[in-house]
């Protein structure tokens, strides 16, 4: 999963992004409105996290611009009003959903966890696939019912490769949504964490390699 965070105080940002990415999620940084479009138009981002008192253009005008588009992340709008009258404004705005600031962060997470879910309304919360069952929830990873204990990155491809139903995802792909903004697109990383993933698995091996195009999950042993 990948989330962009729309904030203008860096170190709010710095600590959503670091603490997003101990539960496995990938985070960018924007710090105004201009910049989160400009990422979203260039990033496939699952959810955005949405300040809503941003610089220069407003946090509503950015959730207008997203709401209207056909294609979009699912959008968590931010802010220190706790009003109802305020919730209910951003949700007519287009929000997805809406917290208030202060937070609890295991609150965000699981807000994060169900909107990015959204997007992939024909899969269960926990994902099966030869044997396999990732819980995106608990950050857990069983193989025919033994443990699998995974590093954050692993789990983040493995988690991008289930959702993908046995499609086969291109390693830009997974650099794109498991790893951030500053990936070097010509690293072997996603190659090497593959190769971890297998070995870690176990026979039959359950992820296969589509020369010249990615990687999939072979589900035939189902």
């Amino acid at each position: 999963m990948r989330v962009l965070i729309v904030e203008d105080e860096p170190y709010l940002a710095e600590a959503v992004r670091a603490g997003l990415a101990l539960e496995a999620i990938a985070a960018d940084v924007a710090a105004d409105g201009e910049a989160a479009l400009f990422s979203i138009d260039v990033n496939d981002y699952d959810v955005v996290l949405l300040d809503r008192d941003l610089p220069g253009m407003h946090g509503d005008e950015v959730c207008r611009i997203l709401a209207a588009r056909e294609e979009r992340p699912a959008i968590l709008m931010l802010t220190a009003a706790r009003r109802l009258g305020d919730k209910v404004g951003g949700f007519e705005l287009g929000a997805d959903d809406y917290l208030a600031k202060p937070f609890e962060f295991p609150e965000l997470v699981a807000r994060v966890r169900a909107l990015g879910r959204r997007r992939f309304t024909a899969l269960p919360p926990q994902l099966e696939a030869a044997g396999v069952v990732l819980d995106p929830f608990r950050r857990e990873v069983l193989r025919d019912g033994r443990f699998v204990q995974l590093t954050r990155k692993e789990f983040s491809v493995l988690e991008v490769l289930m959702r993908a139903g046995g499609g086969v995802v291109s390693a830009e792909t997974l650099l794109e949504k498991a790893w951030d903004e500053n990936a070097n697109p010509f690293t072997n990383s996603v190659k090497v964490t593959i190769s971890t993933l297998r070995r870690k698995l176990g026979e039959p091996w359950m992820i296969r390699t589509v020369p010249g195009a990615g990687y999939a999950i072979d589900a035939a042993d189902d």
